[in-house]
């Protein structure tokens, strides 16, 4: 029987993806001008199933308050904070977003998805520890970090994180930083429930099992989305004046198919993921805090070792990694033939010059996958010296798919953030990367929104919604406005 083939032109925008971005865009559009007509749509049986699952990622409200890779030493030795102020400003305009939702009474009980939890660095050996001390005098002179404690003193850290300082001694290097206002964020609860939020207050509804296989213009300047219906097999063809591929690791082989000019020379690096996670409530009751350590000489930022409290479906738990894997898949739903169809002629460029010039990345993958149960209880050690194989198991976690971007100099790089890209006109935007990522959602969707719907953000009556929802949104912020609107967010969001 031959496929059902349909044509529909009704959609201002359509969201290729049931993560957490689509869902905040969506939302951020729907607020700004109801009468839009937005379509989200993902391939599986329901929303936040990939990267934006619990257990897929890493939970950390990333506001740079403990992630050392955003604080890199100079070659004088000086510390630069300049990202870190960058990303914390972003993370606190997510939770401004939240707080704006929980004061409209769209959620309404936000300890489901976010609760304090400490942020501390810790480090080893005695060029570490001085590293980090610079670290904190660099924090402790702005604003945004100057509630940061410091210390080598073994009694403190017992104070802050006891499991971490059992068998220790006096004779160790060690030093340790903390931010008390840390948090502990559920992105998969949260994204649920923006799309919740989306189908009761604004009659939008997620279309699940709906895989998009072409993105293309059309002859009315409009984007033609094709989609696939998995479970009857039926062909659509939906028109939008906008589309958002925010599909996760997906989102390059979406990206590729559409006809646009900037999408060249763009690939991806799949690199899966493994936490241990404690098995003994004992243990897990010892330790409230995420704490985070240094990458490897020569390691990728992803690398980055770190024990957190997480608190998953109301439940407590313990994990420590993360440990890199390698699959050609994209998404951990997706095919092994992933990565083998990103590779194109006018991207294979991009990927030599990626190998090339980052072999210690290719090395460190090598030994990763080479990990045994014992090579990762090892790791483990360096954190808690009496940690047991029998507490601890592997649980594997999401897909992520490093962006490769071409470069004039080196063929290609590798991007370790989040990107944006975006048509000329705006009309068809895809989000690429990885990490920071949820954290930062509200920034990105902003930035999104000014690349597609620039009259809906200009207007005096978006300002005026958008000052309301995003303090932070276009304002110069100095130390007075910051700590104002950062108690606002904290009792909003019952953090105290």
């Amino acid at each position: 029987m031959k496929n059902k083939i349909t044509s529909i032109k009704e959609y201002d925008l359509i969201c290729v993806g049931g993560g957490i971005m689509s869902a905040t865009l969506a939302l951020l559009s729907k607020l700004l001008k109801p009468d839009l007509k937005v379509l989200v749509l993902e391939r599986l049986d329901a929303v936040a199933q990939e990267s934006s699952a619990t257990w897929n990622n890493a939970g950390t409200g990333h506001s740079a308050l403990c992630e050392l890779n955003y604080t890199p030493q100079n070659e004088d030795g000086s510390v630069d904070i300049h990202k870190a102020i960058d990303i914390c400003t972003q993370f606190e305009t997510s939770k401004q977003f939240w707080s704006y939702l929980t004061t409209k009474g769209y959620i309404k009980n936000p300890v489901e998805f976010i609760c304090k939890v400490p942020h501390h660095s810790w480090v080893i050996g005695k060029d570490n520890a001085d590293y980090l001390e610079k670290r904190y005098q660099a924090m402790k002179q702005h604003f945004m970090f100057n509630t940061i404690q410091f210390t080598k003193d073994i009694e403190q850290m017992k104070q802050w994180f006891p499991l971490m300082m059992h068998q220790r001694n006096n004779d160790e290097a060690m030093a340790a930083s903390r931010i008390e206002r840390g948090t502990e964020v559920n992105y998969g609860t949260l994204t649920k429930q923006l799309y919740e939020i989306l189908d009761t207050e604004f009659d939008t509804k997620v279309q699940c099992h709906k895989e998009v296989l072409d993105v293309d213009p059309d002859t009315n300047l409009d984007w033609s989305v094709k989609v696939k219906d998995l479970k009857t097999d039926d062909i659509s063809h939906l028109e939008a004046k906008h589309a958002f591929i925010g599909a996760g690791g997906g989102s390059l082989l979406l990206l590729q198919k559409a006809e646009i000019e900037e999408k060249e020379g763009y690939g991806g690096f799949p690199i899966s993921g493994e936490w241990l996670v404690c098995k003994n409530p004992d243990i897990i009751n010892q330790h409230n805090a995420k704490v985070y350590s240094k990458a490897g000489i020569g390691d990728p930022p992803m690398s980055v070792p770190h024990l957190d409290t997480r608190y998953i479906n109301g439940k407590r738990e313990l994990l420590f990694g993360p440990f890199a894997g390698f699959s050609p898949k994209f998404l951990k739903e997706g095919s092994n033939l992933d990565l083998f169809k990103s590779i194109k002629f006018k991207n294979l460029h991009s990927f030599w010059g990626v190998f090339w010039h980052n072999l210690p990345l290719t090395e460190y993958l090598v030994k990763q996958v080479a990990m045994s149960f014992k090579d990762r209880m090892n790791a483990l050690r360096v954190f808690v010296k009496d940690a047991k194989d029998d507490d601890w198991e592997i649980l594997v976690a999401g897909q992520r798919v490093q962006t490769i971007k071409k470069n004039e100099f080196e063929g290609g790089i590798l991007e370790f953030g989040t990107e944006v890209v975006s048509s000329k006109d705006g009309k068809i935007t895809c989000l690429l990367g990885a990490s920071p990522g949820a954290s930062t959602a509200v920034k990105i969707m902003l930035d999104v929104l000014e690349k597609a719907f620039p009259e809906l953000l200009n207007s005096t009556e978006a300002i005026e919604n958008l000052n309301e929802m995003i303090p932070f949104f276009n304002k110069t912020i100095d130390e007075s406005f910051f700590n104002e609107q950062l108690k606002k967010s904290e009792t909003i969001l019952q953090l105290n």
